[in-house]
Order: C-alpha cells, then structure tokens, then sequence
C-alpha cells in the first residue's frame, strides 16, 4: 500500500485543491482552482455549490492526470473543508435549491441578537460549545428554509438535504449514495451535541429545523464510501473540517499543543485531551477529531479576517498588486507610523464575537503611506491572534510555550517575527505548510491501515523555521494597549442591523 498514494481534497472558501501525499508526506502533485465569491447585499456571502462541486473533481481529475498515475494508485481520499458553509439540495435532482450561504455571512446577525436577547445563550453553548453568532450553520439553515420558496415545505416532506461542504462532496462523490459528515463539522452548526455527540431534538425544535435534513454522522477516520469518478473504487475514508484537519497535520496530539492557521481567516486550535474545558473568555468548545471510539476536544478562536485583509489591500484599495508583496512593503518602514488597523471587515469573532463592528484605520497623517497601512495590516492579523492566544491560556489554566503555524501567511517571515514578539512566543512553522490537507490525508490513511498510528506519522514532522522574540515585553505591551484601545473604538460600528 505503501506505493501508492493518498488524495487529500482541500475545499476552501476561495479556491478547491487536491493535493497528492505520497507514503512520507511529502508532496507528489497539487492542482488549484478559485470559484467565484459572490456578495449580493452588505454582510451577505455566498458560493455557487456546483461550482465548488465542478471545481473540486476537477482539479482531483488534473492532478492525477498531471501526476502520471491513474486510480488504482491511489490509496484513499480525505476530504477537509471550509466549515459552517451550508449547502441545502434536492434529494431527487442533486441540484442547490440556492447558494451556498458562507461561513462569512452576517445576514442571520440580527435572529442571533434576538436569541441572546431571550436568553438562550447558556443553553446552546452547554450543548454546543458555541456562542450564538451567525458564523454557525444553524442560523442559515433556518435562514434557507424559512426565505427560499418552498424550501421548508419540502424539507419537511423529507425532499431536501442539507450538509457542510463535506457531506456535499461525499454526497456527489458516491452519486448520492452517502450522506454523512464527521463530527468536527457536525460541531460547527450549533445543533449538535458534543457531549452526546447526536443532533440535539430541543435545538433542531428551536431552529424549526426537520431531522431529516441532516446527514448521518460519523467518525473522522472511517470508510464513508467509495467513488468511481477516477477509475476503479477509491475508499473516501477521512473527513474533518479544515481547522481540526490542520490541527492533525501539526501533530497537536497532546493536550496544551496549540496551532494557529493564517488563511482566509485565522484559527487557533488547542487541543485539551478526552474532556471538553468550559470557556469563561468567549472561546468556542469544540470537537478536534474522532477516531474509533475516542474523541478528543479543543478549545477554539476563529478570527473572521485574516489573510482576506492582504487580499482587501490588493483588490478593494488597489494598494498592491500582488499578495506576495506585501512583506517586502511592510519592512520598508522602520515601524507602523501609529497606524492601528483592525480587520474587522465581516464583524469580530473570537474573543469579542461582535458582528457589528467595522474595518477601522486609525492613527493616520500626512506622512502615512501605503507601507504604513501595509505593516498595520499584518501586524492587526498578529494582534487578533495575541487576544485569543491570551483567553485559551486563562481558559485552560496554562501558559502556552510555543506556537505551531500553517496557512499561505505562515510563509511571510515579517508577520510571523511580529506574531512572535507580540505573543512572547515561540513560534514554529512547518516544513510543509499544507498541513490542512496533510490532516485529511493522515485521518484517511489510518483509516485504511497505510499508516499504523499516530507515532508513525508524528515521527515525520519536519520543521522549517522557529521565530523567537526580539522585540521587549516593555514594547510589546505598549503596542497591544495601543491595539485595544483601536479596537474598542472599531466595535459596536454598525448598530442600525
């Protein structure tokens, strides 16, 4: 089995990936493909689900082809994914019965103020480990049934489907013969219990949701099914939402390991062992992964604008020109000049959860330049990360030493020198930093007994580089005060939705 290869399938927010792993984790082939982002009114986001679909076997088909093999090569499948990203779909036609509603999306912010005004926040966090916000899925499921003509009618009659990103692929993979998710992604709608690990009947009552809408769900390491689309029958055998799927490829198997990914957004997972720990600073509960029997838990603070504000400098004010410039811009100036910039582009997750505050720059003078507003922005992601770094170590009762990297940001030496210094951190990166669809493809392979536990893949783990502090505590915490105060004036912006 060794010879062959493991297809991990990286569906993300922007683009669908297929990355090739051969038996040592090293990279054999990778294919890419972006789909279109469309925001149809303020606060709304959403993705075409057959796109996705067209675009994700697509560039699974490509890089197979492009590798020189052909099915019978390849072991297994995992698949991870863009979480919370809802999908609803007629069970007959396979067809959307709308838009994808994104995992950015704010429309539901205002069901949610109204959820936490009638005091429900206590009930579903302790069954869910979630705080009500519009980031989950549940709110755009109700959103979907409740505003797409028809849509509750048939959902009721047992017609419809509804999934995350995964149960949708696995769904069109197996030609409609599966319909499951795992349970990282089922943790991510706020219907699910994660102590009882089922669909929770009083939430789905809430949310006048139907249970026969939802998947099946399973573990994160299973054979789900097998597909044809590549020749022959390829066990899909891994599935697990993006953020615990890097959390695996890090190798964060110990309680207190902590990894921070800098995509779209930022998530930093810490994994806290067989039991889930109670957040007291507004951090999410969640599930890190299941395998066979034993499920292991991680606190989590998802930072809604990450890598998203490189790519608003690039194509909202046109002030670069490429993603990739930004680092050398930024270190041409000697600090930020004042500028504090908060990214709060779709509202504030973790640990603020604010879906009405707003993008702010403040600190600018005639002697602000577009360096200044580029270092800013790097060092706000860097920032974000601090204030959740700072609740998981009061929530779990440790200081946390160091800090493992991943995500197409790890690769900017600035931001992570910076994150470094702010956080008094160590912070490691990787030698390879696909580490999200290297989780997909580690659960898929144990699955199917191409690697024989955990210690056989942990043993591969190579890193690239560790950043230590260089700048003061002193300093350090002048820029952080600087920061908060920056971000207290950002919040609470728009409070007419």
């Amino acid at each position: 089995m060794k010879n062959k290869y493991i297809l991990a399938l990286d569906q993300g927010t922007t683009s669908s990936r297929a990355i090739l792993f051969a038996g040592d984790g090293s990279i054999f082939g990778v294919s890419q493909k972006e789909f279109l982002q469309f925001y149809p009114k303020l606060g709304w986001v959403e993705h075409d689900a057959m796109e996705i679909w067209e675009s994700q076997v697509g560039v699974a088909a490509e890089v197979i082809s492009k590798a020189g093999i052909s099915g019978g090569d390849v072991a297994c499948i995992g698949i991870t994914n863009q979480r919370e990203t809802t999908v609803i779909w007629d069970r007959e036609t396979g067809k959307p019965v709308c838009n994808a509603i994104v995992w950015q999306d704010r429309r539901t912010a205002g069901f949610c103020d109204e959820l936490n005004q009638q005091g429900y926040g206590e009930a579903i966090y302790s069954k869910t480990g979630l705080v009500i916000d519009s980031y989950f899925s549940g709110t755009k499921i109700k959103w979907i049934l409740d505003n797409v003509s028809g849509a509750r009618q048939r959902a009721e009659a047992g017609k419809l489907a509804f999934g995350t990103i995964d149960s949708w692929l696995l769904w069109n993979f197996t030609n409609g013969a599966v319909h499951v998710t795992d349970v990282t992604n089922a943790s991510r709608t706020m219907l699910f219990n994660i102590h009882s690990l089922e669909w929770d009947t009083d939430l789905l009552d809430l949310f006048h949701i139907p249970a026969s809408l939802l998947p099946e769900v399973k573990s994160s390491s299973e054979v789900y099914g097998t597909t044809s689309k590549f020749g022959g029958q390829i066990p899909i055998s891994g599935i697990a939402g993006d953020q615990q799927a890097a959390t695996f490829g890090q190798c964060c198997m110990q309680p207190g390991m902590v990894k921070n990914t800098y995509g779209t957004g930022c998530f930093i997972l810490a994994n806290t062992g067989q039991k889930p720990v109670r957040s007291e600073n507004k951090l999410v509960t969640t599930i890190a992964w299941k395998i066979k029997d034993e499920t292991t838990y991680a606190l989590e603070g998802s930072i809604f604008v990450g890598g998203a504000i490189v790519q608003w400098l690039r194509d909202g004010l046109g002030i670069i020109k490429s993603s990739s410039e930004i680092e050398k811009i930024a270190r041409s100036v000697p600090d930020n000049g004042g500028i504090f910039l908060v990214p709060a582009l779709t509202g504030l997750g973790a640990p603020h959860w604010d879906p009405h505050a707003r993008g702010t720059i403040i600190g600018l003078t005639r002697g602000t330049t577009a360096a200044h507003i580029c270092r800013a922005a790097l060092e706000g992601i860097a920032f974000q990360t601090y204030d959740v770094l700072k609740a998981m170590e009061l929530d779990a009762g440790i200081q946390i030493s160091e800090l493992r990297v991943d995500g197409g940001a790890a690769a900017n030496d600035f931001l992570m020198q910076f994150q470094s210094d702010i956080l008094q951190r160590t912070v490691v990166r990787p030698k390879v930093l696909e580490t999200t669809a290297l989780g997909a493809a580690y659960l898929a392979g144990l699955a199917v007994g191409y690697w024989d536990n955990t210690d056989e893949i942990c043993r591969r783990q190579e890193t690239d580089q560790e950043f230590v502090p260089q700048l003061s505590p002193d300093k350090a915490g002048e820029l952080i005060a600087k920061w908060h105060e920056a971000l207290r004036r950002s919040m609470k912006w728009d409070i007419t939705n």
